[in-house]
């Protein structure tokens, strides 16, 4: 798989001859220095940006072969995506943007409720439930974004620096949830810089310009 982007009539290479494969069930921790092409990558599995060249399968579909239309749909179906940036909407509640990827699922509401409670009891957040974005802390922000990412019981869950905005102990607690996750067959592909987050995988991915480093 190949990504460039057209910089001053060269071309200018984010992703080069990557070729991973992720099987179902796996934890993998994608680590390489700034500007490595780890959150494009990330970005590009996530199916929120598109590549140049090469060939993406994902669940026996052909996602380079698909109208923007199908490959929204599948990541809404079938991902949830950590943002280190949040991505939180602003004019919603915490309980709103929890509740939002259920809405895409045709979810009942009472069924919405049950499970963003639990959501808000898990990460400890209902007394928080009815504030804005703007009135949370970063790290109780990051919180909110996993909660959400984690709703929908996605198969693949997809995390760029998850625990960056948040403190050792509930970084740990993060880590110890995705790990709890994937023995229940969730497939985790994680961004970290943090070795001790790495470790938590089964397989480490180095990136070095855009190149996958062995």
């Amino acid at each position: 798989m190949y990504k460039w982007v057209n910089s001053g009539g060269s071309q200018v290479f984010l992703l080069k001859d990557i070729n991973l494969q992720v099987h179902e069930g796996e934890f993998i921790s994608i680590m390489g220095p700034s500007g490595s092409g780890k959150s494009t990558l990330l970005n590009v599995i996530g199916m929120l940006d598109n590549f140049n060249e090469g060939v993406y399968e994902f669940l026996d579909q052909s996602v380079h072969t698909m109208k923007e239309k199908q490959r929204v749909q599948l990541y809404k179906k079938y991902i949830g995506f950590v943002f280190q940036q949040y991505h939180l909407i602003d004019e919603l509640t915490v309980y709103k943007n929890i509740e939002t990827p259920l809405l895409y699922h045709d979810v009942k509401a009472s069924e919405r409720k049950a499970l963003v409670a639990d959501m808000l009891d898990r990460f400890n957040m209902v007394g928080k439930k009815d504030l804005f974005p703007e009135q949370l802390s970063g790290g109780q922000q990051q919180l909110v974004g996993i909660a959400r990412a984690l709703i929908s019981k996605p198969k693949l869950i997809l995390a760029d620096e998850p625990t960056g905005n948040l403190n050792s102990k509930q970084g740990e607690e993060i880590m110890e949830l995705f790990k709890t996750l994937n023995e229940e067959g969730v497939t985790i592909i994680q961004v970290t810089h943090n070795e001790k987050n790495a470790s938590y995988g089964n397989r480490i991915v180095h990136l070095l310009d855009g190149r996958v480093d062995v």
